[in-house]
């Protein structure tokens, strides 16, 4: 059976997250041959509409105030609930984001609907749909079914395939008017760290640092790699408790859980905290002086070796072959 599905675009400085077209990749899967809504909130979305169109998406809901430029719970909270009632979906696709992670509970538990979250892939389609997560910090998945009723799911980033661009498909925008009306708390100013270079939360290459690259400076080589290879760079707890980089480059399970095509781990012993938020990754490579550093048990390639020696040989072949 078919099912109308919506998926919450997400945007970022003018910009589509990469992960919104990953949801709508997945929602295309749950729906079964149905509809595919995307929707989009903020003070100016119309112009991001047709490219959730180009990604698969059949049409698009826009709900445009100044209250949703800035994500706050109940802002978005009141904007979804109204799109839920104009259109109500079998089943709604956020990504697993920080703003995912917030809403989504927050509106499956006002629906009174089951939520699925931290999907990393899907079996079949439509009513045989089963959802395959990480449990146990990555130690294992589990596969979950939706028996019945309204279904909410969270996507991973980077790791349902987005389908190909089609600039040629078309679809309808329309827009639904909310009264964003008593917030509990309104978004005045943010105030943002100057960062250069890929997002580590969507990089398809990272770079990550642990308490072996032994200061800020350590970073350097680390950085120079990431540059090269156009990823991000990201790093340990230790590494940040430490102060030798910003918290918000941490990898792990109080920080950030990344899945690149490529993971190089320098100087990281391989925690299990740490190991949570990364051991999904397509490729890792681990670099370490111990070779029984636990990290060598979730790496595909492993360098026994000093990665003071190892990171500076490979930035000089890699220049090698973009010189060549």
């Amino acid at each position: 059976m078919s099912k109308k599905v919506v998926v919450l675009g997400e945007a970022r400085e003018g910009a589509l997250r990469n992960v919104s077209f990953e949801a709508i990749a997945a929602a295309k899967t749950i729906s079964g041959g149905g509809e595919v809504v995307g929707v989009l909130f903020g003070d100016s979305v119309q112009s991001l509409a047709e490219e959730m169109i180009h990604y698969g998406a059949d049409r698009v809901v826009t709900v445009e105030h100044p209250h949703l430029k800035q994500y706050t719970s109940d802002g978005y909270g009141q904007a979804f609930l109204a799109v839920y009632e104009q259109e109500k979906p079998e089943a709604i696709v956020f990504g697993h984001t920080a703003l995912g992670k917030d809403l989504s509970p927050k509106i499956a538990s006002k629906l009174e609907s089951g939520l699925i979250s931290d999907v990393t892939s899907i079996e079949g389609e439509g009513d045989a749909a089963a959802f395959i997560r990480p449990i146990y910090s990555g130690k294992a998945f589990e596969k979950v079914k939706n028996k019945e009723g309204l279904l909410f799911v969270t996507i991973r980033p980077n790791n349902i395939a987005p389908l190909d661009h089609d600039a040629s498909r078309t679809g309808d925008v329309s827009s639904v008017s909310v009264d964003i009306a008593n917030l509990r708390s309104v978004i005045s100013e943010v105030v943002r760290k100057a960062t250069e270079g890929v997002d580590l939360s969507e990089a398809k290459v990272v770079v990550a640092g642990g308490r072996g690259v032994k200061s800020a400076e350590g970073f350097e080589p680390l950085q120079q790699l990431a540059n090269l290879l156009g990823g991000a760079v990201g790093a340990s707890r230790g590494a940040c408790d430490a102060d030798y980089c910003d918290y918000s480059l941490q990898i792990g399970q109080t920080g950030k859980v990344v899945t690149p095509d490529l993971y190089i781990a320098a100087g990281i012993s391989g925690a299990i905290q740490h190991m949570a938020g990364m051991s999904n990754s397509k490729i890792i490579v681990a670099i370490n002086k111990d070779p029984e550093a636990n990290i060598f048990k979730v790496a595909d390639y492993g360098i026994v070796g000093d990665l003071f020696e190892v990171i500076p040989m490979m930035i000089e072949e890699i220049q090698k072959v973009k010189v060549g």
